[in-house]
């Protein structure tokens, strides 16, 4: 009956020791760019569209439910300041983390997987090639690079879609819905939101090539293993966030009281 846990409490240590293993080569320089900057564009760039497309739809959808509710009380003027904060503090990171992670990390993990189910990563440690610096050390850069910026994109276009929506249902101002973003958003709330992207970017590369790494079989497991990939990504973004929340916001609300 303790199968599962003594298996997820196995896979936590893996990735935490490939993780340590990674910033180990980090520390000392070894690196290889070229290879970075590809996995960069393929991270990155072909992540862009399914993650613009949620945010947007993110931003309408909260500035719909806010205008709505909003408008009963005579608080329209507070419905920009809403939707700022919910997208920069979590819809942003977080729904870029899931949009990435099922784009390019599940990517990552096939890729991985079927290289661990044909013997490649075998025969690159027979040419005494470490796995964890020629295969993660680039792909973990490139998840940490590439998550806030798209973050950052993210959230601009969530909340730019959530003034359009705010306008045309509710009267709302162009104005009124920035004027109430200026003076409510903070720059702590912005890099908060981009040290909370890197984190998860460093999470979803180490979870799912830990978990290509770990793949046994053939193609049926690889699928599978595309599939535990994503499953473990999404609850460690959930539960990781909990924490950085905590430790970035909880505190100082706990001050106040």
């Amino acid at each position: 009956m303790l199968t599962p846990v003594t298996d997820m409490l196995e896979g936590v240590g893996q990735v935490t020791l490939n993780l340590s293993r990674t910033l180990r080569y980090l520390s000392i320089g070894r690196i290889n760019k070229g290879h970075v900057f590809h996995q960069i564009a393929a991270v990155g760039y072909d992540s862009v569209p399914i993650a613009m497309i949620i945010a947007l739809i993110s931003g309408c959808v909260l500035a719909l439910h806010a205008a709505e509710k909003f408008a009963m009380t005579g608080a329209n003027a507070y419905v920009g300041a809403l939707v700022a904060l919910a997208t920069v503090r979590e819809m942003g990171p977080i729904f870029t983390a899931f949009a990435v992670g099922a784009r390019a990390g599940t990517a990552i993990s096939a890729e991985i997987a079927n290289m661990k189910v044909t013997s490649q990563i075998d025969a690159l440690q027979m040419m005494r090639v470490d796995p964890i610096r020629y295969l993660m050390v680039p792909r973990a850069i490139a998840c940490v690079i590439a998550l806030p910026l798209i973050t950052i994109m993210a959230e601009a276009i969530g909340i730019l879609g959530g003034m359009v929506t705010a306008r045309y249902t509710a009267g709302i101002h162009y104005h009124m819905y920035l004027d109430s973003i200026w003076l409510t958003l903070d720059l702590y709330d912005i890099w908060v939101s981009l040290i909370k992207a890197a984190i998860f970017g460093l999470l979803l590369a180490g979870i799912s090539i830990t978990v290509g790494l770990n793949t046994r079989g053939g193609a049926r497991n690889v699928g599978l293993a595309t599939t535990q990939a994503t499953v473990w990504t999404a609850i460690t973004v959930i539960v990781s966030d909990f924490f950085l929340t905590w430790i970035f916001f909880g505190t100082s609300f706990s001050d106040t009281l």
